[in-house]
């Protein structure tokens, strides 16, 4: 196994990577460890590799579940449509949901980043009595971003407004030089020379090479600006809220934290307990400040 240039820890050590089928598609998946479910769901433009800093102490108090979302990594990628329904958090949402269910646990905690975090947003909400416990990085609902959108926002989250553009013009460019748009794209924020670690960087370097991962991930963006609001303002308007307890945590070098007031607005959004606070990071929590992460985690799950 390669090692992580930071901790010296092999990648995933005693996980096993399988793919699970769940209607209309596959997911693959890496799974590890015993005790409670925790299922983890990553961001963008990464892959479940992202989690490969925490995944293995987790594992030793969890059953630990880290899939790549539909459209991501090796999981299934469902063409892009006009209404992007097959993207649409309950879609991706319902994905976890049965994949959980194949794996055997009806019941489990949820630990997201990210995009992973949209979905786990809508997990919660769609399927109440199965999550236990969230925890969410660095997002404010995605209803909240568009609905308080300004400036700020438009220039610091411009892919937001670039990735959602008609198919397939921003697939076309992207496409064009997919690496090159890749390390533009993680680095807006400050890292040094190296810092994603080589088995994570070569998983999300080859989604970034295939046009259907590339398609996928604009899809996801596509949603979130269309039939992802209607769902969640529809979810708004009946008072549907997140009925578990919720860990919100945010890396404090990066934007969330400077723009809103992210335990705030997550308690309109939440029906029990809200915690949680800056770590010390920019936007990749678990893979720039992994020992917050876990102790957070830890404390929390």
């Amino acid at each position: 196994m390669t090692s992580d240039f930071v901790t010296g820890a092999p990648f995933f050590p005693d996980f096993t990577l399988d793919t699970v089928d769940v209607p209309g598609g596959h997911l693959r998946v890496r799974t590890g460890g015993s005790g409670p479910p925790l299922l983890l769901l990553h961001g963008n433009p990464q892959t479940h590799a992202m989690w490969h800093r925490v995944a293995p102490t987790l594992a030793e108090r969890f059953r630990v579940v880290c899939p790549d979302l539909r459209g991501y990594g090796g999981s299934h990628k469902p063409p892009a449509s006009a209404d992007h329904a097959a993207y649409a958090k309950t879609a991706m949402a319902a994905d976890m949901a049965h994949l959980m269910s194949a794996l055997g646990h009806e019941t489990f905690r949820v630990g997201s980043h990210d995009r992973g975090a949209r979905v786990a947003h809508r997990l919660a909400l769609d399927y109440p009595d199965r999550v236990e416990r969230l925890a969410v990085l660095d997002i404010v609902p995605t209803l909240e971003h568009f609905e308080r959108t300004d400036m700020a926002f438009a220039m610091g989250y411009y892919h937001w407004f670039w990735f959602a553009q008609p198919h397939p013009f921003p697939e076309t460019l992207i496409d064009a030089a997919p690496e090159t748009w890749w390390h533009a794209h993680t680095s807006r924020e400050p890292k040094p020379p190296g810092f994603f670690a080589p088995d994570a960087l070569a998983d999300y370097l080859a989604a970034a090479r295939d046009p259907a991962a590339i398609r996928g991930m604009c899809e996801d963006y596509r949603a979130a600006a269309t039939i992802d609001l209607d769902h969640d303002r529809a979810s708004r308007e009946a008072g549907r809220k997140v009925a578990c307890p919720l860990l919100v945590l945010w890396g404090e070098a990066g934007k969330i934290g400077t723009w809103y007031d992210p335990l705030a607005i997550w308690r309109a959004y939440a029906a029990a307990g809200v915690a949680g606070g800056p770590v010390p990071s920019g936007h990749y929590l678990a893979e720039e400040a992994p020992d917050a992460v876990l102790s957070a985690f830890e404390a929390f799950f």
